[in-house]
């Protein structure tokens, strides 16, 4: 990857960049970290609460366990033992496709909906509050499309997974 390509000369940060780049490591940890710590005070971590919204934005509550892997950003091999951890609670249940023996749903319980449907007003209010209203529209218009671009480069199937990414040395798509 292009962190670690260094026969190429390292641009190094700007100060500019460095200021920028240090609130957002910062500003994104304490973020996280006080809506973890109020979705804990309701019984979730904010990857249980990414699951089970994830699987209530679906038809039938299910995603295929690879498909819920990739929305999460977990993977594989943690998204199981994440899912466990949730069949053990009742929120979620594992079924196999009928279709393709190989794959396996995770389907949301009725006690999975009732769970994100009682958290989620808490969670929402906490999102406001520490961030949406500590920003202009402009800024979240700003944000949601710079984000947006990482996303597409390092996520599934994103520019940067496999060859080279252009100008930085990193993975691109083929």
């Amino acid at each position: 990857m292009a962190a670690t390509d260094l026969s190429t000369p390292v641009r190094w940060l700007t100060d500019t960049e460095q200021q920028a780049w240090r609130a957002f490591i910062s500003g994104s940890r304490r973020l996280l970290e006080a809506l973890d710590a109020d979705l804990k005070a309701q019984g979730l971590t904010h990857d249980d609460y990414g699951v089970l919204v994830a699987l209530s934005e679906t038809d039938g509550g299910r995603l295929r366990m690879a498909e819920l892997a990739d929305l999460s950003v977990e993977s594989r091999s943690r998204l199981s033992h994440h899912i466990s951890r949730l069949e053990k609670r009742g929120l979620v249940a594992r079924e196999g496709c009928p279709d393709d023996r190989r794959g396996t749903w995770a389907v949301l319980t009725a006690q999975g909906r009732a769970t994100i449907e009682a958290v989620a007003p808490h969670h929402v209010a906490g999102v406001r509050e520490y961030f949406l209203d500590a920003i202009s529209p402009e800024e979240l218009a700003t944000i949601g499309t710079a984000f947006g671009r990482v996303n597409d480069q390092l996520g599934p199937g994103g520019a940067c997974l496999g060859e080279t990414c252009p100008g930085t040395g990193g993975p691109t798509a083929p």
